[in-house]
């Protein structure tokens, strides 16, 4: 067990890193279940770790890529890549075909370890320019190109249904992306030989969906991040329930406590509270829908619309270069996630000119059709990254929504270092309203629950 206590603390150490929340107390049951292990089972002691280390949904796949750099199934080249292997890349094609065909797990995690060996690797590997990369693996190998082959293979020349070929063509399919991920997992334990495993673990795992980040992510990772809506939306419902339940407990009321002291002679003394009373309150949620930014807004306008029960009242507002009400479209049943941005890019009356951002127009537009919708009960979220393309940003607009509501907070997808560069007016704006980072669900979910009114 030499050095296993310091390899397992880099090893918690990077999946904080990537944001699962492994404390002092998790490492002690991490080491506890290697103790009761021991190290002569791989898989056991992956899934000895996850029970003691992995607390929410989403957080596996973090958690495996981290568990094979860190203790990876071997050290340098594969035992193939050194004796008995294919001369030429079609040859590695032919048995990866007969792999798949066969469903080989023991086979493709060796072909993968020896495409990356063959394919993968760039500059010297035992140079600081050098490398694998499975981007570079894959694009060579091109094993998706293999499906109509492994299908025929499959198929052993007779005639199959079109269901039983569908299902056949799926199970090919899937086992396809299996082979991409172990190809995956095996350059970046290659990598992290050359560069070292904390570099590695930093740039080349994929973050948890919460953390990943609106502006940059994939069509695959905002549809996984619509499917977390409901789930988050159930917890912060339940944090803001608990805010107003100890928010509905106001000051104590001393002529209460000491009348009722008086049956006991003050011992013990039992306070009695003047109780609140207060109103759900309103949201009204203004949203920039132009370019990236509108994955962003689109997911908030569904998180806050799942959290209707909260609030009295909620009014949805958007705009590119025009402002219009689409409250009607984020509703219960009518709202389709995947499709939200589409229907209101095409339902209303967003886009007047060029489609390009118009924050002072369309903030002028909503002062001068909608300022009723904003009361002293409302909280006002502005969702958006502040860029003006060069025009007026229109402060005063925003001042006089400021006067009228409750509260005004500006929730900005970009970076806080981008805020006012090029055509940014994020800067200008934060010293009328108070204007907050939110870059990922992670962000959200916490700037929800401390900011929204109880």
């Amino acid at each position: 067990m030499t050095g296993v206590p310091e390899r397992l603390a880099a090893f918690v150490k990077a999946l904080r890193d990537q944001g699962i929340p492994a404390g002092p107390a998790e490492t002690v049951d991490a080491a506890a279940a290697l103790e009761v292990l021991g190290l002569d089972d791989r898989s056991l002691v992956r899934e000895g770790l996850a029970a003691a280390l992995v607390r929410r949904g989403g957080q596996r796949a973090v958690f495996d890529a981290a568990f094979d750099l860190y203790f990876p199934a071997g050290i340098g080249a594969p035992e193939r890549a050194r004796e008995d292997r294919p001369s030429t890349l079609e040859e590695l094609r032919e048995e990866l075909a007969a792999a798949l065909a066969d469903g080989d797990q023991q086979a493709l995690s060796q072909l993968a370890g020896l495409a990356v060996d063959m394919l993968g690797q760039y500059g010297s590997a035992s140079g600081p320019g050098g490398g694998f990369s499975a981007h570079q693996t894959l694009e060579r190998l091109q094993p998706q190109t293999l499906i109509a082959r492994v299908l025929a293979a499959v198929r052993g020349g007779g005639a199959r249904g079109e269901f039983t070929d569908r299902l056949d063509r799926d199970e090919i399919r899937r086992r396809v992306e299996g082979f991409r991920g172990q190809v995956r997992t095996e350059a970046r334990r290659r990598a992290a030989e050359v560069r070292g495993r904390e570099r590695v673990a930093k740039h080349a795992i994929a973050p948890a969906p919460d953390r990943v980040d609106f502006l940059i992510a994939s069509r695959n990772q905002l549809a996984e991040l619509r499917r977390t809506i409901q789930p988050l939306s159930r917890k912060l419902a339940t944090r803001l329930a608990a805010r107003r339940r100890r928010m509905t407990r106001g000051q104590i009321d001393l002529r209460r406590t000491l009348r009722r002291s008086l049956s006991t002679g003050g011992v013990p003394l039992r306070p009695a509270y003047r109780h609140r009373r207060p109103g759900r309150p309103e949201i009204v949620l203004l949203c920039d829908l132009s370019g990236s930014v509108a994955g962003f807004a689109n997911f908030t306008m569904l998180l806050v619309q799942a959290l209707r029960d909260q609030f009295s009242k909620i009014r949805v507002f958007a705009f590119v270069d025009s402002t219009d009400e689409v409250t009607h479209l984020v509703t219960t049943g009518a709202a389709d996630p995947e499709h939200l941005g589409a229907r209101m890019l095409s339902e209303a009356a967003l886009v007047r000119w060029d489609g390009h951002s118009d924050y002072g127009g369309s903030l002028r537009q909503f002062t001068a059709n909608w300022l009723d919708a904003v009361g002293p009960r409302t909280s006002v979220l502005i969702l958006g990254d502040a860029r003006t393309n060069g025009g007026d940003p229109n402060l005063d607009a925003v001042r006089e929504i400021k006067a009228r509501a409750r509260h005004v907070y500006w929730l900005n997808p970009e970076r806080r270092s981008l805020w006012s560069t090029g055509d940014s007016a994020a800067l200008e704006y934060a010293e009328v309203v108070e204007m907050h980072e939110c870059r990922t669900v992670h962000q959200l979910g916490t700037l929800v629950t401390r900011l929204l009114p109880v």
